[in-house]
């Protein structure tokens, strides 16, 4: 199957058969790991989209961004090369030293902390789960908006191996490669590896190059599982990647064509800044806009400034899984370098004005004891201990104009967290369940450095400590052994972080949110429906704008949030699948008196006028605006997907078709409005043909088939404002082999 709703199942069914006894486990169930433990998904109280490894496939989700397109109510922005999910108008608003993400993303059970990570490429990926809510009790620290789990394959005694490659529009070509085998009856060991390249889709109007933002990027993974007795098994895993990729860095002058509130029309034109002279562009620099401004994937990107994104990661992990008797337990080790670097043109205009180079080292060691109780019990429970070590470490080198580069600052911060938790689940009655746990954590963040520019004079900063308790609640009653309602409440919070090197040295206090839902599930194999309302109380929005310059981060704004949410997966006949979902949200900032508003410094003639500020003509001056009772940034009111699959013999073969069709209303990258993207649909196809043996297969898709151009993302700063945009129609075709 295709297209995935929130009930989209991990495994397929194979047929429709009669529903067995409520403790029987049957194929085709959903079974999913949000709480920690394997369970049918129709008996978890809690918002889960699970999508199997076929439907990633078949869905043409080869990043786990392209998540989004088949789940109703999360966006997958960036903001540069950090990424930015946001489930339910919950999402990061702040990318700096030492802050994390607002939604959780964890892989085989382990988190990843440095957000311009997450934006990865999927390999031998055998399910994901996206958790709609707070998930304080259970992940803890960073999880107000929710949590995405990727699963992937684990080595296996039985031989096995595949290959896919894939090729498409813009030279776009894709190579993937998984073989495990047995080295013993309890030893196996396995090895994969992805190549993805591509000439990019931007067109460089200062050469009329139409190939720029090529890309190329690649992974390596190998694995080795030894059952040292029935009940111990150790996993240990070691996976190096390298990306370059400077799609998210690529921009062009942002400007509303209809004039939006308060923002500026005017930006350096195609005419005067496709030469590399900055003194002579500064001249005609105010121009009115040409085209450049407002088509759809025009940059300008001088050869002496290259726009380029690069990261290595290396990450050590090792699971060990132990039968104690009364409960089970797992131990999740991590140790995880990543290293990037940025090289772009900050200042959103057709000259190399401002350019940057940045580099950021993150450096992370998570240790995780999970116990969870064995099955079968009136007493269901999950407990567990947690520490996370993080470092972060920025360095900046600027350019005015072309480089070379000079000093121009940087920081550093280390962040500890200690947790312990505990999470029970009792059944009162053979339908009735009460739910309830509870999470303490400690974190400190210290060790905290400021350069200032040019001097590269070292300030420190004092650490600042927190403590957080998240509780939670759940009644869940069963009217059938298809069915189940739910009432929960649940808590989460994003941990405080430090101003560092910014325009305040007052710590950020850490964000709060406490959820309340209601919902309803069905799944009877056939058809699958659920449905979810739900009710946020938001308070002390961490919120970045520009002070003289400098970033500042404050607790500046409280909301709340608001929705309906449902989905159903429906089996007309046993070759035709139909699955529909969608997502109301309604998310408003409560009490927002001071948001960032950017206004377009232009001593001859700016409207409104204004002082201009110390970087002088063509600079952004940036005032306040009273945002309560506006739209929250990256939150659109509605979003769904629709789509459906057909199946059939074909030749001694399978044959499918399927397509997706994903929208979403118009939203805000900003908290003011300025900066709005309109709603749009996007559609995709794909047909597929596997062979009598079931071990080759043909495929042919399309990807944005409508052609629709729109802004990923707004990047806005003390210079100039810019957009990032989509890529147009793709469309390609891929062969697999499997052994």
């Amino acid at each position: 199957m295709l297209v995935i709703a929130d009930a989209a199942v991990a495994q397929t069914a194979p047929a429709i058969s009669p529903e067995p006894t409520a403790d029987t486990p049957i194929e085709g169930e959903i079974i999913v790991t949000a709480q920690r433990r394997e369970e049918r998904s129709r008996d978890v109280p809690i918002s889960i989209t699970s999508i199997s490894e076929a439907q990633l496939a078949t869905a043409n989700i080869n990043q786990l961004s392209d998540v989004a397109r088949v789940t109703p109510a999360l966006r997958f922005d960036s903001s540069g090369s950090f990424s930015q999910p946001t489930i339910r108008g919950v999402g990061t608003a702040v990318t700096t030293s030492g802050g994390g993400p607002n939604v959780g993303i964890y892989v085989d059970g382990f988190y990843v902390a440095n957000p311009e990570a997450t934006a990865f490429d999927l390999t031998k990926t055998r399910s994901i789960q996206v958790l709609k809510g707070p998930q304080g009790t259970l992940f803890g620290r960073n999880t107000t908006g929710g949590a995405i789990l990727v699963t992937t394959a684990e080595p296996s005694t039985k031989p096995a191996a595949e290959f896919k490659a894939t090729y498409g529009r813009f030279n776009a070509q894709t190579y993937q490669g998984y073989a495990t085998v047995g080295l013993s009856d309890r030893i196996a060991v396995d090895v994969e590896g992805l190549l993805r390249k591509g000439d990019g889709y931007f067109r460089n109007i200062a050469n009329d190059d139409d190939k720029v933002g090529k890309y190329e990027n690649w992974s390596v993974r190998t694995g080795i599982k030894v059952d040292v007795t029935d009940g111990i098994s150790v996993l240990l895993r070691y996976t190096h990647s390298k990306t370059d990729d400077p799609t998210l860095l690529l921009t062009n002058a942002y400007v509303d064509p209809n004039g939006g509130s308060g923002f500026y029309s005017r930006v350096p034109t195609a005419a005067y800044g496709t030469n590399d002279s900055t003194g002579r562009a500064l001249v005609y620099a105010f121009a009115p806009p040409s085209t450049y401004t407002t088509r759809p994937g025009d940059v300008i990107n001088v050869p002496s400034t290259p726009t380029r994104f690069t990261n290595k990661t290396d990450a050590f992990q090792g699971t060990i899984k132990a039968d104690l008797g009364f409960a089970d337990l797992t131990s999740y080790t991590q140790v995880r370098k990543d290293d990037a670097v940025n090289l772009q043109d900050l200042d959103a205009t057709a000259i190399p004005l401002f350019n940057i180079n940045l580099g950021i080292g993150n450096r992370t060691f998570t240790q995780e004891f999970l116990f969870t109780s064995k099955p079968g019990g009136a007493l269901q429970w999950t407990a567990g201990l947690y520490y996370f070590r993080n470092r972060d470490t920025y360095f900046v080198n600027a350019a005015f104009g072309p480089p070379p580069y000079m000093p121009f600052g940087g920081s550093s911060t280390t962040t500890k967290s200690y947790a312990a938790f505990v999470d029970a689940t009792y059944e009162l009655s053979p339908r009735l369940f009460l739910t309830a746990g509870v999470r303490y954590g400690h974190d400190v963040v210290g060790d905290a450095y400021f350069l200032i520019p040019v001097t590269q004079v070292r300030f420190d900063v004092p650490d600042y400590k927190t403590n957080r308790v998240t509780p939670r609640a759940v009644l869940r009653y069963k009217p059938s052994d298809v069915s189940s309602v739910y009432a929960s409440f649940s808590r989460g919070y994003k941990a405080g972080i430090l101003n560092v090197g910014g325009a305040s040295a007052v710590p950020i206090k850490p964000e709060g949110i406490d959820a309340f839902e209601v919902g309803y599930k069905y799944d009877d194999r056939r058809l699958s429906f659920d449905i979810a309302a739900y009710y946020y109380f938001y308070k002390n929005l961490q919120v970045s704008s520009f002070q003289s310059g400098l970033a500042l981060i404050t607790n500046a704004a409280s909301s709340r949030i608001g929705g309906i949410e449902s989905s159903a997966r429906y089996k007309l006949t046993s070759a035709f699948d139909l699955t529909i979902g969608g997502a109301y949200t309604h998310a408003r900032y409560r009490n927002f008196t001071q948001a960032p508003f950017y206004s377009y410094c232009d001593p001859t003639g700016a409207v409104p006028s204004l002082v201009c500020g110390a970087i002088g003509a063509g600079s952004i001056t940036q005032t306040t605006n009273d945002s309560s009772g506006y739209q929250m940034q990256r939150a659109p009111d509605f979003t769904g997907n629709v789509g459906a699959t057909y199946h059939t013999a074909l030749v001694g073969g399978k044959f499918s078709l399927s397509g997706n069709l994903y929208y979403t209303s118009s939203f805000y990258f900003d908290a003011s409005k300025q900066y709005k993207q309109k709603g749009y649909e996007v559609a995709a196809l794909r047909v597929q043909w596997v062979d009598p043996s079931d071990r080759f297969t043909l495929a042919v898709f399309g990807d944005n088939l409508t052609d629709k151009r729109y802004r990923n993302q707004v990047l806005f700063n003390t210079l100039g404002i810019g957009a990032v945009w989509n890529s147009p129609r793709t469309w390609g075709v891929s062969l697999g082999a499997k052994f």
